[in-house]
């Protein structure tokens, strides 16, 4: 059950930072903002990256055209939530 349970995360965890990386390569490219899956996907990954946003803008982390949020979130993820999850996983089950 609890190898289950990780491996879930695991993946969840994965689809985020695809998604992350998605709306990073849109951002390069010229996209329609009424496209269903685009609309979709800024939907989903909105929620994620407005805290990080909020946080890099209090650190001084944002420069002139470039958005560090989606960067830092992908680290906070993997290195933050990804283990404190787990944690809780193994302290749960």
């Amino acid at each position: 059950m609890e190898y289950l349970l990780i491996r879930s995360l695991s993946v969840f965890f994965q689809l985020i930072n695809i998604l992350l990386v998605i709306r990073v390569v849109l951002s390069w490219a010229r996209y329609n903002p009424n496209n269903k899956y685009i609309v979709l996907l800024f939907n989903v990954t909105e929620p994620i990256l407005e805290p990080f946003r909020k946080l890099a803008n209090r650190l001084n982390l944002h420069f002139e055209m470039v958005d560090l949020s989606p960067l830092i979130a992908m680290l906070g993820i993997q290195y933050i939530v990804q283990p404190l999850t787990y944690a809780l996983v193994r302290l749960f089950f």
